[in-house]
């Protein structure tokens, strides 16, 4: 730790670090949010375009109504109150990657208000919570490529008209540690949404971080300034934790902080100011004259909201009540909806539900990490994996020859029976077979096998151990134990 690293942490325990998040989100759907355009990602640059994404003269948006449903279940997943009648309007601000030189956005009337999302539990167990001013939709811009070509810049407008929710919290998060978390938990919830893929590698979900410091005990909220170029959860928190130490350091030297847009430069590990943070008259708003009103009524959101599945909160219930698993099963089985959906699937076809979360916590986990899969493409499937451990609940598989069975499985994708077939690791029961591998055992190890006749019942795993080297781990060590204690005359 630096010499001066105490002394600043000792200004920042002065302070209060205040925290809100604006998070823009693509929504899942097959065009844009004003034309048929596809909203593939990875096409080669300025492809999916069409003259109303490159705002020709003339060109007309038309709004797409699976976007509308996707954008209302998610205000709904938040709790939020979604309003019978929103208005489009244009945010106006002129960069290369924005051909019309406006955005369509919502404004003073956005689709919902009032929401909120439980973040966590503090130790008397009442829920962390912060609320969700809005939930209002958008369309994106394109992308500025400025590292490919050594002496000049390039416009993708492939992503120009993307449809996005933006979902602005309450400056209710008080540690760059609760922001974290409540991005952890908002991703989560979009997950289990079906709303989005929320990718931030392909920037499905982006974040600015609003952050200021006030002195402890004040309730009035200081200047604040902005956070961009945020690619990661852990981003936000360091470049949260920066800033925050920033303002700390110039208001204790009585310098005012100025509202500013700030960039994180994750590459060097620290913040630099882009901009003067524009505010809402900056962008000129009003309403979007070449679209009505979005009016939406009750029966209709009412639909969205039954057509939400399972959310994570509900889930988690369920799973502990279910299948009587302890929390930390659930809160990882539950970290996201296609794991929670491969572990039920197999804990159905298997019926032993704890058996089954502990090989997908363990041997199914390791493997995606090693293989760098997703679980949608891990070629072993749920039916599989039941099977297998349906194997070594019959007395089929020893457990450690269902480890060398599952690590085949992970790189094949072939059934249990047929890999465990060819590899000889099928377990024998016979009882001659047994008896003939005891008997070597016995003839290379007789001072151990007196030893055991004479009480000493500790040597029966270095026997058993023995058998199993001998038949190559295919020996069913219930029977060996059975056979030695009839031998020795216990």
């Amino acid at each position: 730790m630096s010499a001066g690293a105490p002394a600043a942490s000792a200004v920042a325990d002065r302070y209060e670090m205040v925290v809100g998040l604006e998070v823009h989100v693509q929504l899942k759907t097959r065009t844009k949010a004003f034309c048929n355009c596809s909203t593939e990602f990875g096409s080669a640059p300025n492809v999916n375009t069409c003259p109303v994404c490159l705002a020709l003269p003339g060109a007309l948006p038309v709004l797409n109504a699976h976007a509308v449903e996707l954008a209302t279940r998610t205000a709904l997943a938040l709790c939020c109150t979604v309003h019978p009648t929103s208005i489009f309007a244009r945010k106006n601000y002129f960069y290369p990657d924005l051909p019309k030189g406006y955005q369509i956005s919502q404004f003073d009337r956005p689709l919902a208000t009032d929401g909120s999302l439980v973040i966590g539990h503090r130790e008397d167990g009442s829920p962390v919570r912060v609320g969700i001013t809005r939930v209002h939709m958008e369309e994106d811009a394109g992308k500025s490529i400025h590292d490919r070509f050594p002496r000049s810049s390039a416009i993708d407008l492939n992503r120009s008209g993307m449809p996005l929710v933006e979902i602005v919290s309450e400056p209710d998060m008080r540690s760059a540690a609760e922001a974290g978390a409540y991005l952890r938990v908002l991703k989560q919830l979009l997950d289990y949404a079906e709303v989005s893929d929320v990718s931030m590698e392909e920037g499905s979900l982006r974040v600015d971080a609003n952050v200021s410091a006030r002195l402890r005990g004040e309730t009035t909220l200081g200047t604040k300034t902005e956070l961009k170029n945020l690619n990661s959860f852990s981003s936000v928190e360091r470049a949260l934790e920066l800033e925050y130490a920033r303002h700390c350091a110039l208001l204790d030297r009585g310098e005012t902080v100025h509202q500013q847009t700030m960039l994180w430069d994750a590459a060097r590990g620290e913040v630099r100011p882009a901009r003067s943070k524009e505010g809402s008259h900056d962008y000129r708003y009003f309403p979007e004259p070449d679209l009505p009103p979005l009016v939406l009524t009750t029966n209709w959101i009412e639909q969205q909201r039954t057509a939400l599945p399972e959310l994570p909160q509900a889930r988690q219930a369920r799973f502990a009540a279910e299948y009587a698993l302890p929390a930390y099963d659930v809160e990882v089985l539950t970290a996201s909806r296609a794991l929670a959906d491969y572990f039920e699937a197999v804990a159905r076809q298997h019926g032993e539900p704890k058996a089954a979360a502990n090989w997908v916590m363990g041997e199914l986990l390791a493997a995606l990490k090693a293989s760098d899969h997703s679980i949608a493409e891990f070629p072993v499937r749920p039916t599989d994996l039941a099977q297998l451990l349906n194997m070594v609940r019959d007395g089929l598989l020893s457990h450690s020859a269902a480890k060398k069975v599952f690590a085949t499985m992970t790189s094949t994708g072939q059934r249990p029976e047929q890999v465990a077939a060819d590899a000889g690791l099928l377990q024998v029961g016979d009882d001659a077979a047994l008896q003939a591998w005891i008997d070597e055992v016995l003839a290379a190890h007789p001072g151990e096998w007196e030893r055991f006749r004479n009480g000493e019942k500790k040597l029966m795993g270095v026997l058993v151990g023995g058998v199993m080297k001998r038949s190559n781990g295919s020996a069913d060590p219930r029977k060996v134990n059975q056979l030695l204690l009839a031998m020795a005359g216990g």
